[in-house]
């Protein structure tokens, strides 16, 4: 019987296309999100938020102190310019929704650009509350960047009256200037309290919805709104009074004759306008501005998402 032969081999096949690559498992791709964050997420991030800022060292932290008080002067001179002229010619409210609009180039440039705002920082008491920070790392930040604040904002102040600007406009920017300073320092320190709370509660509500951002003009449209309507119902900024008052102070002094004559004013006319006035506007507006931030809008946002995850 005949052996079987083995099969001459054919010609080589035609090599296919490559084989694909084994799909990663569903858990392993990761979600992309455009949305915004809601209150949960932003809760959370808060958190983290209060955790690394307390954690900053002195540097650090008292020079971006510097920038933001600078920031939110240059958004009160900028509100203070856009008002001159106006007093008496447009509706009061249409004159502060300008001031106001104008105003929150300073918070703008506070959480866009980097930096370290007291009134912002009250929101620390979300961290703190969650057990994350200290008493004493929140008290430490805040007494740091308020040093800092200060700073930016009377530097600033030093250099808008250095340079005379007031005196644009006619000198109706000094003007505009000399009577914010000194309506701020009439406020009884009750008054100048509760008004305190409710600047600093739309402040860091300011911030608050800031953390639902995903991006530059998501941040921009959710600041605008809440500081120009404190700044159009009047409400009392402790930084911004840092360099209204100054400002005020400051322009008092260095005057020249031609701007009082044009001004149909007299030095003795804000006799009000000095170092006194300054620290007894700032006390309870400093104050009421915690409150306003820490309890109004921190330990209830606290209170509603982050209580049972201490």
């Amino acid at each position: 019987m005949a052996s079987a032969l083995p099969a001459a081999p054919g010609p080589p096949a035609a090599p296919g296309p490559p084989a694909a690559p084994p799909a990663a498992p569903a858990s392993a791709v990761p979600e992309v999100r455009l949305d915004a964050l809601m209150p949960p997420e932003m809760a959370a991030k808060a958190a983290e938020i209060g955790v690394r800022k307390a954690a900053l060292g002195f540097v650090p932290l008292f020079a971006l102190g510097i920038l933001a008080g600078a920031f939110i002067a240059l958004g009160a001179a900028f509100a203070t310019t856009v008002s001159a002229g106006a007093v008496g010619v447009l509706p009061y409210g249409i004159v502060k929704l300008v001031a106001g609009l104008a105003f929150s180039l300073g918070l703008i440039l506070v959480i866009v650009g980097g930096a370290e705002l007291f009134t912002g920082n009250n929101l620390l008491a979300m961290a703190w509350a969650s057990r994350r920070i200290s008493t004493a790392a929140v008290l430490r930040n805040w007494v740091i960047v308020y040093a800092g604040n200060m700073v930016g904002a009377v530097g600033t102040a030093v250099l808008v009256v250095g340079a005379r600007q007031y005196t644009f406009g006619g000198d109706s920017v000094g003007a505009v200037a000399l009577s914010t300073a000194a309506a701020k320092i009439a406020y009884d320190p009750l008054q100048a309290f509760l008004l305190g709370i409710l600047c600093n509660g739309l402040v860091c509500l300011a911030v608050w919805m800031s953390y639902s951002a995903r991006s530059t003009a998501d941040r921009i449209l959710a600041i605008i709104p809440p500081i120009a309507a404190f700044v159009a119902m009047g409400f009392e900024h402790s930084v911004a009074n840092m360099y209204f008052i100054p400002a005020g102070i400051l322009i008092r002094a260095v005057a020249p004759d031609s701007f009082w004559t044009a001004i149909d004013h007299a030095p003795a006319d804000y006799a009000s306008l000095d170092l006194a006035g300054l620290v007894g506007n700032l006390v309870p507006v400093t104050l009421g501005n915690i409150v306003g931030g820490s309890l109004l809008v921190g330990a209830f946002y606290w209170l509603v998402y982050l209580r049972a995850k201490r």
